[in-house]
């Protein structure tokens, strides 16, 4: 089976628990990351190949370096859990099993780029999850690992939790951040306003998706070799694809970045239901073109993808039998 990182643990009773998920290893890379340089920790995401698994694909690292470092202004790191794309349901599954891997990613995240407040910004139908994840910011409070001189590093990380109000563009990171200033989440022109620059507040702002946050711990445990050597030359580590559909095991699955199409359909998710041919494949959202039938041996890293003419997207995979009229789909 293929290594899981993120949804290894899913299966072990009370994960979302801070002290289980510390007799896993838990904050165990949040103290290593706190006595090593910033710039060392950016360095080993970006040769970790790490992207953004919400939508384009970027490197993560490299994001985090657009924030500029010498600017009287607070910068701030913006979560983005506003998981509203039909047919994508993997933040769901990462916020409810797993809510302390993503915190560390935050705390990683921030203390490589100097910020002192974070916002999770979670679907607002998300309600369980949403209380999930503020028990987990408590339980960190609790245990010196959010708040004031974290661990002693004189560090210190504030974490607010966020619920939405249901709207899908608010999962465009600049509808988001409208959003959470309390206005209408109305996509803002870019240029001149790249959150980098001019984000939250008028802030210089990393905006990061959960599932792209919830890696940085694993990478600075295990290494950026390790991480990139899961995926493809571009694009490192796993991806959790939804997968839903005309399948026989419709869910989430934790493979490596650059799986093959046809192997996420027949050999994890069971399979055409009725072993039907299947006619069309969305391969990262509602968003993403359509993949036909002679698509499926596409892999599924954001490179090959955009070649074959779609996207990587947020992950979402519908699969589609010959059932399946085009003209109602896209109605």
């Amino acid at each position: 089976m293929p290594e899981k990182i993120l949804t290894k643990h899913f299966d072990v009773p009370g994960f979302r628990e801070l002290g289980v998920y510390r007799q896993h290893g838990g904050y165990a890379a949040v103290e290593k990351a706190l006595g090593m340089e910033p710039a060392a920790i950016q360095d080993e995401i970006k040769r970790a190949n790490l992207v953004g698994l919400g939508g384009a694909g970027f490197p993560a690292g490299v994001k985090w370096g657009f924030v500029p470092q010498n600017t009287p202004k607070p910068k701030y790191l913006v979560v983005n859990g506003d998981e509203g794309e039909p047919a994508t349901f993997k933040d769901r599954y990462l916020l409810e099993y797993a809510p302390h891997q993503l915190i560390e990613g935050m705390i990683i995240c921030s203390y490589v780029v100097g910020i002192h407040k974070a916002y999770v910004y979670v679907r607002g139908e998300y309600v369980k999850q949403i209380n999930i994840l503020r028990h987990a910011v408590e339980e960190a409070k609790a245990e010196n690992l959010l708040g004031e001189n974290i661990l002693g590093s004189g560090f210190h990380l504030d974490v607010v939790v966020h619920q939405g109000a249901g709207a899908y563009i608010c999962g465009e990171e600049t509808g988001l951040i409208e959003s959470l200033e309390g206005k209408k989440g109305w996509p803002r022109i870019k240029p001149p306003f790249f959150p980098a620059a001019i984000g939250l507040f008028q802030c210089p702002t990393v905006i990061n998706n959960v599932e792209t946050l919830s890696h940085v711990p694993h990478i600075v445990n295990n290494g950026a070799e390790w991480f990139a050597s899961l995926g493809t030359e571009k694009n490192g580590g796993t991806r959790v694809f939804a997968v839903s559909g005309h399948v026989r095991k419709p869910g989430i699955y934790e493979l490596p970045i650059g799986t093959p199409l046809r192997e996420i359909i027949y050999e994890h998710a069971g399979g055409v239901r009725d072993d039907r041919p299947v006619k069309a494949v969305i391969p990262g959202g509602s968003s993403s073109p359509v993949l036909t039938a002679d698509q499926l041996d596409t892999n599924m890293d954001f490179i090959s993808l955009r070649n074959a003419g779609t996207m990587g997207g947020s992950g979402g995979v519908v699969v589609m039998d010959d059932t399946t009229c085009m003209v109602d789909i896209c109605a």
